[in-house]
C-alpha cells in the first residue's frame, strides 16, 4: 500500500545522528530513507497513555514518529505497574502524562512530544484530532471508544484501534481507504456493566503490551505505506491458547455516520448514548438505593439484620472483603438469589460500585424490596472505614 499522507508526506533530511539512530530501519528496502522521512513527518495522536498507550507510545517514538500527541488526565497507581510499563515505583502518584512525555523524549531526543493533560470530550475531540495524521486509540471504556470513533470519521482521521480484557485482545483499523468504522462493527454500546473495566474485570499484564505493540505497527505501516492493512479486518488474540483469529469486517451503508445517507453529523453526549454517567439514568425508576460506607458502618454496627452480600470473584474475596459479608458472584446470583431472605435488607457490594448496581437492579426485579448498593464499592469502604485494608 501507499502511504496515506498526502501532499508533503515526507519530514525534513534526517541528520547525521537520525542516521545512526535510525540505522535497522534504513536498511530496510521497504523503509529506507524515505520511509523514515515520512515518519518524521508525521503526527500521531496518542489517546491515553497506560496499558495499550505504554507500548504503543514507546515504539512510535523508537520508531522516529516526528511528532507525537499524549492525551492523558490520570495519575500513577501501584495497581497500574502490573502492566503499564512506561511507568516504575518511583512514579507512583505523580502525573502519568508527565512522565510519559519525559520517558519518550528519553528515548528518542529528536522527535517532539505535545502533552495534552484533559480527559477528552465531545466539546475538545475534534480540536485535539485535527492537527494530526492519525489517532490510537489507548482507552478502555466505550464511551470515549464511540468519541474518538467519530471525531475520526467527521475529521477523516485513520483510528487504530485495540480493546483488551482478561486473556484476549482485539485490534482494527476503522476509518481508513473507505473501510469501515467502529460503529459498523459495533451499532450499539453493551448494556451497561457487560464488559467490565481492567480495574474490575483484571487483565493479563503482558496481554495490553502486545496489543499496543500491534498498534504502534499498524500505525507505522501506514505512515510508510508498508504491507497491508487491517482495513476490513478484525483481529483477536486469545494469549491462553497463543492464538490469531482473523474476522472480516465490512462498512455498514446504513451506519449513522460513515454510511451512505449517514444521520449523525456531529459529536453527541456519549455517557449517554451507552448509558452511563450524569446523563444517564436520571428518570431511572429501577435504579437501586446507594448507601455511602459511613451509613453502611453505622447499620453494620447497629446490629440490626442485614443481608450484606459481595457480588465480586472468589479472587477478590480472597484479597480482601467487609467483614460478615457473603460471597455470590454476579455471575452466579441468578442460581444463588434464592438463598437470600427477602424479608431482611440488603446491601450489595463490589470492588467499585459498578457491579453491585446491576446486581442489585436484578434483585429488586426478582421482588426484593429493600436493596441498597455502596458507593463507591469496597474502593470507599477501605477509604473511609477500614484504613488498613488491602485494595487492589
Amino acid at each position: 500500500m501507499t502511504s496515506f499522507i498526502q501532499g508533503a508526506a515526507l519530514g525534513a533530511e534526517l541528520s547525521r545522528q537520525e542516521i545512526q539512530h535510525y540505522s535497522r530501519h534504513l536498511i530496510i528496502p521497504e523503509i529506507g530513507i524515505d520511509g523514515q522521512r515520512r515518519l518524521k513527518g508525521a503526527k500521531v495522536l496518542l489517546v491515553g497513555a497506560g496499558g495499550l498507550g505504554s507500548p504503543a507510545g514507546l515504539y512510535l517514538a523508537a520508531a522516529g514518529v516526528g511528532t507525537i500527541g499524549i492525551v492523558d488526565f490520570d495519575t500513577i497507581d501501584v495497581s497500574n505497574l502490573q502492566r503499564q510499563i512506561l511507568y516504575s515505583v518511583a512514579d507512583v502518584g505523580a502525573s502519568k502524562l508527565e512522565c510519559a512525555v519525559t520517558r519518550l523524549k528519553a528515548m528518542n531526543p529528536h522527535i517532539d512530544v505535545v502533552p495534552h493533560r484533559q480527559r477528552i470530550d465531545a466539546s475538545n475531540a475534534l480540536d485535539l484530532i485535527a492537527p494530526y495524521d492519525l489517532v490510537v486509540d489507548g482507552t478502555d471504556n466505550f464511551p470515549t471508544r464511540y468519541l474518538i470513533n467519530d471525531a475520526c470519521v467527521l475529521l477523516g482521521k485513520p483510528n487504530v484501534y485495540a480493546s483488551v480484557f482478561r486473556f484476549e485482545g482485539l485490534l482494527s483499523l476503522f476509518n481508513h481507504d473507505g473501510g469501515p468504522c467502529y460503529r459498523c462493527l459495533y451499532p450499539d454500546p453493551p448494556p451497561e456493566g457487560f464488559a467490565p473495566s481492567c480495574a474490575e474485570g483484571g487483565v493479563f499484564g503482558v496481554l495490553p503490551g502486545i496489543l499496543g505493540a500491534l498498534q504502534a505497527a499498524e500505525a507505522i505501516k501506514l505512515i510508510t505505506g508498508v504491507g497491508s492493512s487491517l482495513k476490513g479486518r478484525l483481529v483477536r488474540f486469545d494469549a491462553l491458547d497463543m492464538q490469531f483469529k482473523e474476522f472480516a469486517i465490512s462498512r455498514d451503508p446504513e451506519c449513522c455516520l460513515c454510511g451512505d445517507r449517514p444521520t449523525q453529523h456531529q459529536l453527541i453526549d456519549y455517557a449517554s448514548f451507552c448509558g452511563i454517567g450524569a446523563g444517564a439514568g436520571a428518570d431511572d425508576s429501577n435504579a437501586p438505593r446507594l448507601v455511602d460506607p459511613s451509613q453502611l458502618k453505622a447499620r453494620l454496627d447497629s446490629k440490626t439484620p442485614l443481608q450484606l452480600i459481595d457480588v465480586r470473584s472468589v479472587e477478590e474475596f480472597r484479597i480482601a472483603r467487609i467483614e460478615g459479608a457473603r460471597l455470590m458472584p454476579l455471575d452466579e446470583l441468578e442460581s444463588l438469589a434464592g438463598s437470600l431472605d427477602p424479608s431482611v435488607p440488603l446491601v450489595c457490594y463490589c470492588k467499585s460500585g459498578i457491579r453491585s448496581a446491576r446486581a442489585a437492579r436484578y434483585l429488586m426485579s426478582r421482588g426484593y424490596g429493600d436493596v441498597s448498593s455502596l458507593a463507591g464499592g469496597l474502593v470507599s469502604w477501605t477509604k473511609e472505614i477500614e484504613h488498613a485494608s488491602s485494595i487492589y
